[in-house]
Protein backbone atom coordinates (compact mmCIF):
# COMPACT_ATOMS: atom_id res chain seq x y z
CA UNK A 1 0.00 0.00 0.00
CA UNK A 2 1.16 3.51 -0.38
CA UNK A 3 0.52 5.65 2.81
CA UNK A 4 -0.33 9.20 2.54
CA UNK A 5 1.16 11.23 5.62
CA UNK A 6 0.35 14.47 7.12
CA UNK A 7 2.85 15.54 9.50
CA UNK A 8 2.19 17.74 12.70
CA UNK A 9 3.21 20.81 10.90
CA UNK A 10 0.50 20.19 7.88
CA UNK A 11 3.81 18.77 5.75
CA UNK A 12 2.50 15.70 3.51
CA UNK A 13 4.45 13.35 1.87
CA UNK A 14 4.21 9.98 0.42
CA UNK A 15 5.56 6.33 2.38
CA UNK A 16 5.54 2.54 1.75
CA UNK A 17 3.77 -0.22 3.75
CA UNK A 18 2.01 -3.50 3.37
CA UNK A 19 -0.33 -5.57 5.21
CA UNK A 20 0.93 -7.98 7.39
CA UNK A 21 0.70 -10.17 10.49
CA UNK A 22 -3.07 -9.38 10.56
CA UNK A 23 -6.30 -8.65 7.82
CA UNK A 24 -5.83 -4.89 9.66
CA UNK A 25 -2.30 -4.20 10.49
CA UNK A 26 0.30 -2.71 8.16
CA UNK A 27 4.18 -3.13 8.45
CA UNK A 28 6.44 -0.15 7.89
CA UNK A 29 8.72 2.30 8.61
CA UNK A 30 8.71 3.58 11.78
CA UNK A 31 10.17 7.22 10.57
CA UNK A 32 7.56 7.06 8.09
CA UNK A 33 4.65 8.17 10.68
CA UNK A 34 6.59 9.15 14.07
CA UNK A 35 5.59 12.89 13.20
CA UNK A 36 1.79 12.08 11.47
CA UNK A 37 -1.04 13.56 12.18
CA UNK A 38 -3.47 11.43 9.62
CA UNK A 39 -2.23 8.67 7.95
CA UNK A 40 -4.26 7.18 5.01
CA UNK A 41 -3.54 3.74 3.46
CA UNK A 42 -3.88 3.72 -0.59
CA UNK A 43 -3.97 -0.12 -2.20
CA UNK A 44 -3.79 -0.89 -5.93
CA UNK A 45 -7.51 -0.83 -7.06
CA UNK A 46 -7.61 3.14 -5.46
CA UNK A 47 -9.07 1.69 -2.14
CA UNK A 48 -8.37 4.22 0.64
CA UNK A 49 -8.50 3.05 4.43
CA UNK A 50 -7.98 5.39 7.18
CA UNK A 51 -4.84 4.41 9.23
CA UNK A 52 -6.12 4.89 12.84
CA UNK A 53 -2.66 5.00 14.84
CA UNK A 54 0.68 2.59 15.93
CA UNK A 55 -0.21 -0.80 17.30
CA UNK A 56 3.35 -1.26 18.46
CA UNK A 57 6.51 0.16 17.04
CA UNK A 58 10.70 0.16 17.70
CA UNK A 59 12.41 3.39 17.20
CA UNK A 60 15.72 2.51 17.69
CA UNK A 61 15.23 -0.07 14.59
CA UNK A 62 12.85 2.01 12.96
CA UNK A 63 10.03 -0.78 13.11
CA UNK A 64 5.99 0.80 13.02
CA UNK A 65 3.04 -1.61 13.01
CA UNK A 66 -0.08 0.44 12.35
CA UNK A 67 -3.69 -0.23 12.29
CA UNK A 68 -6.45 0.38 10.18
CA UNK A 69 -9.34 1.42 10.56
CA UNK A 70 -11.44 -1.81 9.08
CA UNK A 71 -10.06 -5.42 8.05
CA UNK A 72 -9.08 -6.00 5.03
CA UNK A 73 -9.79 -10.09 4.79
CA UNK A 74 -7.59 -12.01 2.03
CA UNK A 75 -5.19 -9.33 1.66
CA UNK A 76 -2.28 -10.21 3.75
CA UNK A 77 0.89 -10.81 2.20
CA UNK A 78 3.06 -13.96 2.88
CA UNK A 79 6.15 -13.33 4.99
CA UNK A 80 9.94 -14.87 4.30
CA UNK A 81 10.78 -15.67 7.89
CA UNK A 82 13.94 -16.98 7.13
CA UNK A 83 17.20 -14.83 7.07
CA UNK A 84 17.81 -14.90 3.36
CA UNK A 85 21.02 -15.45 1.86
CA UNK A 86 23.70 -13.51 0.30
CA UNK A 87 23.48 -13.02 -3.48
CA UNK A 88 19.68 -13.90 -2.84
CA UNK A 89 17.19 -12.18 -5.73
CA UNK A 90 15.24 -9.17 -4.08
CA UNK A 91 12.41 -7.29 -4.80
CA UNK A 92 10.95 -3.81 -3.54
CA UNK A 93 7.07 -2.24 -4.06
CA UNK A 94 6.94 1.03 -3.53
CA UNK A 95 6.12 4.70 -4.28
CA UNK A 96 9.47 6.28 -5.06
CA UNK A 97 9.06 9.72 -5.88
CA UNK A 98 5.43 9.10 -5.57
CA UNK A 99 5.02 6.90 -8.62
CA UNK A 100 3.09 4.26 -6.70
CA UNK A 101 3.71 0.49 -6.57
CA UNK A 102 6.74 0.68 -8.51
CA UNK A 103 8.63 -2.45 -8.74
CA UNK A 104 12.80 -2.26 -8.55
CA UNK A 105 14.67 -5.36 -8.29
CA UNK A 106 17.93 -6.44 -7.09
CA UNK A 107 20.28 -8.69 -4.59
CA UNK A 108 20.94 -9.48 -1.18
CA UNK A 109 24.51 -7.69 -1.39
CA UNK A 110 24.96 -8.20 2.26
CA UNK A 111 23.51 -9.57 5.64
CA UNK A 112 25.26 -6.15 8.03
CA UNK A 113 25.28 -5.57 11.69
CA UNK A 114 23.91 -1.72 11.75
CA UNK A 115 23.17 0.11 14.97
CA UNK A 116 23.55 -3.53 16.62
CA UNK A 117 20.87 -5.47 14.90
CA UNK A 118 21.25 -7.67 11.45
CA UNK A 119 19.56 -5.44 8.17
CA UNK A 120 19.56 -6.69 4.98
CA UNK A 121 22.52 -4.66 2.46
CA UNK A 122 20.26 -3.95 -1.13
CA UNK A 123 21.43 -3.25 -4.31
CA UNK A 124 17.88 -2.37 -5.08
CA UNK A 125 17.12 1.17 -6.32
CA UNK A 126 15.56 3.23 -4.14
CA UNK A 127 14.06 6.60 -3.67
CA UNK A 128 12.20 9.25 -0.91
CA UNK A 129 8.81 7.52 -1.33
CA UNK A 130 10.17 3.71 -0.71
CA UNK A 131 10.40 4.00 2.89
CA UNK A 132 8.61 1.32 4.30
CA UNK A 133 8.46 -0.44 1.28
CA UNK A 134 8.01 -4.28 1.00
CA UNK A 135 11.44 -6.13 0.26
CA UNK A 136 10.45 -9.99 -1.31
CA UNK A 137 11.95 -12.84 -2.24
CA UNK A 138 11.58 -14.71 -5.41
CA UNK A 139 8.77 -16.47 -3.99
CA UNK A 140 7.14 -13.25 -3.28
CA UNK A 141 6.96 -13.22 0.06
CA UNK A 142 7.82 -10.50 2.44
CA UNK A 143 11.44 -10.53 3.84
CA UNK A 144 11.85 -7.38 5.30
CA UNK A 145 11.14 -3.35 5.38
CA UNK A 146 13.11 -0.62 3.02
CA UNK A 147 13.81 1.60 5.90
CA UNK A 148 17.11 3.97 4.44
CA UNK A 149 19.79 4.64 1.46
CA UNK A 150 23.72 5.49 2.18
CA UNK A 151 24.13 8.57 1.21
CA UNK A 152 26.61 9.29 -2.03
CA UNK A 153 26.50 5.92 -3.00
CA UNK A 154 24.61 3.89 -5.53
CA UNK A 155 22.20 1.38 -5.12
CA UNK A 156 23.78 0.69 -1.27
CA UNK A 157 20.13 0.25 0.99
CA UNK A 158 18.90 -1.02 3.77
CA UNK A 159 15.90 -3.28 4.98
CA UNK A 160 15.14 -4.39 8.66
CA UNK A 161 14.31 -8.20 8.59
CA UNK A 162 10.67 -9.26 8.69
CA UNK A 163 11.79 -11.58 11.93
CA UNK A 164 12.11 -7.96 13.58
CA UNK A 165 9.02 -7.10 13.27
CA UNK A 166 7.51 -10.74 14.28
CA UNK A 167 8.84 -9.35 17.60
CA UNK A 168 6.58 -6.57 17.78
CA UNK A 169 2.95 -6.90 19.84
CA UNK A 170 0.53 -7.19 17.01
CA UNK A 171 -2.20 -7.67 19.67
CA UNK A 172 -1.56 -4.29 21.73
CA UNK A 173 -4.21 -1.25 21.52
CA UNK A 174 -3.68 0.98 18.85
CA UNK A 175 -2.35 4.42 19.83
CA UNK A 176 -3.93 6.99 17.97
CA UNK A 177 -1.60 10.22 15.85
CA UNK A 178 -2.85 12.32 18.23
CA UNK A 179 -1.84 10.23 21.53
CA UNK A 180 1.96 9.63 19.89
CA UNK A 181 1.77 13.45 19.21
CA UNK A 182 1.42 14.19 22.74
CA UNK A 183 3.84 12.17 24.25
CA UNK A 184 6.56 13.14 22.19
CA UNK A 185 6.06 16.62 22.16
CA UNK A 186 9.27 18.81 21.56
CA UNK A 187 11.32 20.13 24.21
CA UNK A 188 9.59 23.99 24.60
CA UNK A 189 13.14 25.17 24.91
CA UNK A 190 14.10 24.19 21.43
CA UNK A 191 16.62 21.83 21.90
CA UNK A 192 18.04 19.74 19.58
CA UNK A 193 16.50 16.29 20.36
CA UNK A 194 16.82 12.67 18.90
CA UNK A 195 14.15 9.83 19.59
CA UNK A 196 16.55 7.10 18.50
CA UNK A 197 19.36 8.12 20.94
CA UNK A 198 19.82 7.26 24.79
CA UNK A 199 19.37 10.15 26.84
CA UNK A 200 23.38 10.42 27.40
CA UNK A 201 23.80 11.21 23.91
CA UNK A 202 21.15 13.82 23.74
CA UNK A 203 22.54 15.73 26.38
CA UNK A 204 25.98 15.50 24.61
CA UNK A 205 24.25 16.74 21.53
CA UNK A 206 23.14 19.82 23.47
CA UNK A 207 26.23 20.42 24.77
CA UNK A 208 28.38 19.97 21.58
CA UNK A 209 25.12 22.49 19.64
CA UNK A 210 27.01 25.60 19.74
CA UNK A 211 29.16 25.06 17.10
CA UNK A 212 27.87 24.30 13.65
CA UNK A 213 31.07 22.00 12.76
CA UNK A 214 30.05 19.91 15.93
CA UNK A 215 26.55 19.61 14.87
CA UNK A 216 27.79 19.11 11.52
CA UNK A 217 30.03 16.12 12.64
CA UNK A 218 26.78 14.65 15.02
CA UNK A 219 24.62 14.16 11.72
CA UNK A 220 27.20 12.25 10.07
CA UNK A 221 27.37 10.34 13.35
CA UNK A 222 23.38 9.55 12.68
CA UNK A 223 23.36 7.50 9.03
CA UNK A 224 20.76 5.68 9.29
CA UNK A 225 18.93 7.38 12.13
CA UNK A 226 15.30 9.10 12.01
CA UNK A 227 15.85 12.12 13.55
CA UNK A 228 13.51 15.11 14.51
CA UNK A 229 15.03 18.29 15.00
CA UNK A 230 13.09 21.47 16.48
CA UNK A 231 14.23 24.50 15.13
CA UNK A 232 12.81 27.94 16.93
CA UNK A 233 13.26 31.34 14.82
CA UNK A 234 12.12 34.52 15.61
CA UNK A 235 8.87 33.45 18.13
CA UNK A 236 8.41 30.22 15.37
CA UNK A 237 8.79 26.73 15.77
CA UNK A 238 9.70 24.43 13.19
CA UNK A 239 9.85 20.66 13.37
CA UNK A 240 11.22 18.30 11.21
CA UNK A 241 11.40 14.56 11.42
CA UNK A 242 13.63 12.72 8.38
CA UNK A 243 16.16 9.62 8.39
CA UNK A 244 19.86 10.79 7.82
CA UNK A 245 21.10 9.46 4.61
Amino acid sequence: MKLEVESQSGEKFIGSAVLALADDVALTAWHVVADARSVWAVFADGQRVNVIGCVDKDDGRDLALLKLEKRLPHRQAALGRELQSVAARAYVIGAPKGYDFSISDGLVSQIRSVQGFLQYQLSCPLSPGNSGSPVLNHRGEVIGIASWTKADAQNVSFAIPIQEFIRLNVSQRPTTWAQLAATTRPDPQGSLTESRQSNDQVLKAKAEGASFDAFKKWLNDSVGKSLTIVVQEKGKTNTFTFTVK
